[in-house]
């Protein structure tokens, strides 16, 4: 115990001889923090171990109270160690209940994070399980803790804890939500930034109103601009539709260059992407040498669709492939699916005549 509380020690002295205040037992409040706050803020929490030279000492609301990396440790009956994020909240008021935990990392296999929640008496209110897919990309993913009662948040991740980059946080609220009966019930909270809900992939074949819609992959497949990797499918058809709709998830793709699609052997054309504000923190840039223009990634999951035109599809067996333009880098896929379009005798169309 004594080690832990010296590392903590040193390791704030570190950062601010560094010039940042990523990690350290006390984070500064905002200059304009008053006290009275109705509307809690929401906080970003740079978690790298990295001092950049030009980086700002980092400010927090003040329903955070505590930053700490605990030192690595080798985990009980195991020969790996693992590494510790500590943050310690405050409930703002009575009616914020739940908190909205959305933790940046490097998705990579061996080295997956968990976002654990403790109360006072160091008992588990919420644990997570392993995030990510395990995909080797800059990734992110969220988690909703209850924290009536809860006192402290934990990051654990296997090894030095380097792959874990930054983690934002904000306060939930709750309202009366209606959905239609006779449609797919879908869970949806809507996340800051983007109000798009999770894609998922029906396991059987579903028809409805004279679409079909088909699974193709439900689970994550990995394209690479690099190696040339793609991800690749065969589906069959009984009959022309009329038109059809891919639908996917990547992560990090490059916004400016989204993925190209292949049908029996032609290039359709790239993917559309569904884009969440800017001020997303899930964006991410990258300068090249000898170049004036820095180009994002989104280090995260995207809506990606593309309208396949009827007359590449064949009766039969049909190819498919999904991958990066050459030079932009590794993503993944998933949940990907194809509806496909049919006469319906309720369906409603124009026939222009000529003039």
């Amino acid at each position: 115990m004594l080690l832990r509380v010296v590392f903590a020690i040193l390791f704030v002295a570190t950062c601010h001889v560094n010039a940042q205040e990523a990690l350290t037992d006390a984070l500064p409040a905002p200059a304009n923090a008053t006290t009275e706050q109705p509307v809690p803020e929401s906080a970003w929490l740079d978690l790298r171990q990295n001092a950049a030279q030009n980086s700002k000492i980092q400010n927090a609301p003040s329903w955070v109270e505590a930053l700490t990396l605990l030192p690595a440790e080798t985990t009980e009956g195991a020969s790996a160690t693992k590494s510790v994020f500590r943050i310690r909240v405050a409930q703002p008021g009575p009616d914020y209940k739940v908190l909205f935990f959305r933790l940046f990392f490097d998705d990579k296999a061996e080295q997956q994070p968990e976002v654990v929640a403790w109360d006072e008496s160091g008992t588990h209110v919420l644990r997570s399980g392993t995030l990510g897919a395990g995909m080797n990309l800059p990734s992110s993913d969220s988690v909703l803790i209850p924290m009536s009662g809860a006192s402290s948040i934990d990051i654990e991740v296997p090894g030095d804890g380097k792959t874990v980059r930054a983690a934002y946080l904000d306060w939930m609220t709750s309202s009366e939500v209606v959905h239609p009966v006779n449609a797919e019930h879908r869970d949806v909270i809507p996340e800051p930034f983007s109000s798009v809900a999770t894609l998922h992939a029906p396991p059987d074949d579903v028809e409805n109103f004279g679409t079909v819609t088909a699974t193709l992959a439900a689970e994550p497949i990995r394209i690479d601009g690099q190696t040339q990797e793609s991800a690749t499918f065969q589906f069959p058809i009984e009959a022309q539709p009329l038109t059809a709709l891919l639908t996917f998830e990547i992560a990090n793709p490059r916004v400016d260059v989204p993925p190209e699609i292949y049908l029996n052997g032609q290039d359709i054309g790239p993917a559309s992407l569904t884009l969440p504000d800017l001020a997303d923190p899930a964006y991410r840039g990258e300068a090249a040498p000898l170049s004036t223009e820095m180009h994002f990634s989104y280090t995260g999951w995207l809506r990606a669709q593309k309208i396949v035109p009827a007359a590449s599809l064949v009766v039969g067996t049909n190819d498919l492939a999904v991958g990066n333009a050459t030079g932009t880098g590794a993503s993944a896929i998933r949940a990907t699916q194809i509806q496909l379009k049919y006469i319906w005798d309720k369906s409603d169309y124009l026939l222009r005549t000529g003039h």
